[in-house]
């Protein structure tokens, strides 16, 4: 038998996706899943990114641009621009394989086996599988759910910091948390950047997705940054296209950006059919981002007014992304999620949740915790939340 690496054996299960086998045998029953545990839109694409598939003349599905091709960085430089980060030019992008990609550059380009990021915790999951690629350790910073996540005093972050520290790693908006971070929180973040030369990795693929009239505050607006910030994006969440693979790191540091385009050719090149799916997206695309803008309030509004109805259950209401967190009334959100999908049906019906044990770096703190993504519409939220209400009086019986 070969042996595994130690790496891979460290390497954590996502606790977005690893309840699917039991969702496939319960689909398999003949039983209706809805999907509140990953952040795919039931949102079409828009039309200009289809019909650019269809519409394709090429003879040859050649490779694309290491750093991405002109066509696709000049519609991301035009977008940023409207942002109003006028000075950034088609050389501060890096096109990557999704979001993901992005960060897997970002980490390998900061650190070396042993050093550490320092992350806001609950995070994104998938944070911990990227360090892990790369033995890179995670600092969590906690916050909680009775402040509706809030980001702690700034002397936490410095207590934290030690000669291996290398970044802080933000999702803002926040997953899974739906955390809006305030431009006083972040000005704080850039002061302790630079006062310890470390580097802020801004994940902003979540950007449009601010509700109640707030607008998300991006690293590039603190121009002190220059050498020490990385942002990342996605078209994946902007454009309901999860599946074209497509996004980018944005940097105005050269020295960070010519060692990440070392990474970026040694995997070749992104792909080139998502390249021209979201170069189309990205013409003509306010009326879309107002109307999707538009749902995502509306859907966020009603499921968590309904789930802080429930008895026991404790809701914040986020002010960005797609993703509430939710505390229920049990004692671990693992072995319900599974319950849910082995031993529960309403009209051959149930549920699919995130534990978020996975999104935190001491997985007790997350174990009455799920996260939930309302990326469904309206009827089937209700529903959802309805099998949940009964699901929770059955379980606790």
């Amino acid at each position: 038998m070969p042996v595994i690496s130690k790496r891979a054996q460290k390497m954590p299960a996502s606790p977005v996706r690893k309840l699917v086998p039991f969702s496939l045998k319960a689909k398999e029953k003949g039983i209706k899943v809805y999907h509140l545990n990953i952040g795919q839109p039931d949102i079409e694409t828009p039309q200009t990114a289809i019909d650019a598939i269809k519409n394709i003349d090429l003879k040859i599905f050649e490779y694309a641009l290491s750093e991405g091709n002109i066509e696709y960085r000049t519609a991301l430089k035009t977008y940023y621009h409207t942002l109003g980060f006028t000075d950034l030019t088609t050389d501060n992008f890096i096109v990557t394989n999704g979001g993901s990609e992005a960060l897997n550059f970002a980490i390998s380009t900061l650190c070396d086996e042993g050093d550490e990021v320092i992350i806001p915790e609950p995070y994104y999951a998938n944070y911990n599988g990227f360090t892990q690629t790369f033995n890179v350790n995670v600092v969590a910073i906690p916050s909680s759910i009775d402040t509706g996540f809030a980001l702690p005093e700034m002397a936490e972050f410095e207590k934290k910091i030690t000669p291996k520290t290398k970044a802080i790693v933000l999702c803002n908006p926040g997953n899974p948390t739906g955390y809006l971070y305030t431009r006083e929180e972040l000005q704080q973040l850039a002061e302790i950047a630079l006062k310890h030369d470390i580097v802020i990795i801004s994940d902003e693929v979540y950007r449009e997705y601010a509700y109640d009239g707030k607008t998300p505050v991006s690293m590039l607006e603190f121009p002190e940054l220059k050498e020490n910030c990385i942002i990342i994006d996605s078209e994946s969440k902007r454009y309901s296209m999860c599946g074209a693979r497509i996004g980018c790191a944005v940097t105005r540091s050269q020295k960070i950006h010519d060692a990440m385009i070392l990474f970026a050719q040694a995997r070749l090149s992104p792909v080139l059919l998502g390249q021209i799916a979201a170069t189309a997206a990205h013409v003509n695309d306010t009326k879309y981002i107002l109307s999707v803008r538009e749902e995502y309030t509306k859907r966020r509004n009603l499921l968590v007014d309904l789930l802080n109805e429930i008895p026991g259950v404790i809701c914040p209401k986020p002010k960005g992304a797609f993703y509430c967190v939710a505390e229920l009334p049990v004692k671990d959100t693992d072995v319900f999620a599974q319950w849910l999908l082995e031993n529960f049906q309403d009209n051959n019906e149930t549920v699919m949740v995130a534990p978020m044990s996975g999104f935190y770096s001491n997985p007790e703190l997350g174990k009455k915790q799920v996260r939930i993504a309302y990326v469904l519409n309206e009827t089937d939220l209700r529903r959802s939340a309805e099998l949940l209400k009964i699901a929770l009086e059955e379980y606790n019986k």
